[in-house]
Formats: C-alpha cells, structure tokens, sequence
C-alpha cells in the first residue's frame, strides 16, 4: 500500500510539473507578441515623426528659383527646425501666399527679417540701409515691385525673394508680399537629382 500511494504521489508531483511548464511557454509567447507589437508601433510612430519633420515633399513651381532649383524638382521640407529656432536670413523656405490652403507652395529664400528694413534700390537689396550680402551671384533687379519703398517688418513678418530675381514673384509682388511666420511650412533643405546635378542638400 505504501509503495502505491509514493507512485500516485510522483504522478501527482509531475502533473503539477507539467501544467508549470505549459503556463511558463504561455507567458512567454504573450511577452513576445506584446514585446513584437510594442515595437512595431514605436516603429510606426518614429517613421511617422520623421516623415512629418523632414520628409513632406513637394514640387517646385516656376523658375524663381533658378540656378539653385528648378521647373517641377521635388525638395523634403524640414517642419522640425522651425519648431526650436526661427527663420533666419538666406534660409530657403517653402510657405502658402498669405495663407492660403488652394494655393501651391512657394519656394523662395528669406533676405530680411522681424525688425528689418528692406529696400530695393538700384537694383540691389538694401537691409538697414546696408546693401545686402548675397549668398550666391544673383541678377541686379529690374522691378523692384512694392520694395521700391521701405519696408518695415514687423514681428513675424519676413521678406522673400527668389534666386533667379527677375522671373520671381515673391515680396515684391503685391499679392504676395511680406511672409508672416504662420505661412511658413519649413525649410527646403534636401533636392532630389535633376539631370546636371544629384541630390543633396540645399544651401
């Protein structure tokens, strides 16, 4: 009697073993699918938080920007900058005209910021009565537009021109005029190629 009941008492002892063991693979499999989902979600929102900063793309529209881009090239836009620095002088920016949601995006590159005063004069930029320092050669302007006469710009406000200056509209322009901060979406910082250049980064 005694020797059955030890048997019966291992068959008992291993039971227990096993249904141990079953619930420790359980466990394991539900922290592996959790540990799977969990990354693949913080994948998902990091590709989207990259994507949002620095991957919107878009098309150039015009020859404004003419040598540094051109007619329908694709450019990134970098949202992300703006968002712990502000615009500054030479920049490229890409904004809507006055905010408009229907309109395209423009591409132009900043010349003047809040407090500044710009006029064009001559031909040639002037920036707090200093003739501004050009980051490339540019044309000398032959219709200076609405800058013909100072501008003061407020908080807020920026002053655009294109690269390629008299084949831009930009702030010159009326309709256009001085950029509030609002309208800036980012900055232009990466140009897919075209046929005499590659990629790269805008400057």
């Amino acid at each position: 009697m005694a020797y059955v009941s030890k048997r019966r008492g291992r068959r008992r002892k291993s039971g227990l073993s096993f249904y141990s063991k079953d619930e420790k693979i359980g466990k394991n499999i539900a922290m592996e699918i959790g540990s799977y989902l969990f990354w693949t979600f913080a994948m998902m929102l990091l590709a989207f938080v990259l994507v949002f900063c620095f991957g919107i793309r878009t098309n150039v529209v015009g020859n404004g920007m003419e040598p540094t881009l051109s007619n329908g090239q694709s450019i990134l836009i970098n949202r992300f900058e703006y968002f712990l620095s502000r615009p500054n002088a030479g920049d490229v920016v890409v904004f809507l005209p006055n905010g408009n949601e229907n309109s395209h995006y423009y591409v132009k590159r900043i010349v003047a910021v809040p407090g500044d005063v710009v006029q064009i004069i001559d031909g040639y930029v002037y920036v707090n009565d200093v003739r501004y320092e050009e980051p490339g050669n540019f044309d000398r302007i032959d219709n200076p537009g609405i800058a013909e006469n100072a501008i003061f710009l407020g908080e807020d406000e920026y002053f655009v021109l294109g690269d390629n200056r008299n084949a831009s509209e930009d702030s010159r322009s009326s309709n256009v005029g001085v950029v509030l901060r609002d309208y800036i979406v980012g900055k232009a910082w990466f140009h897919m190629q075209r046929k005499d250049e590659a990629m790269g980064f805008i400057k």
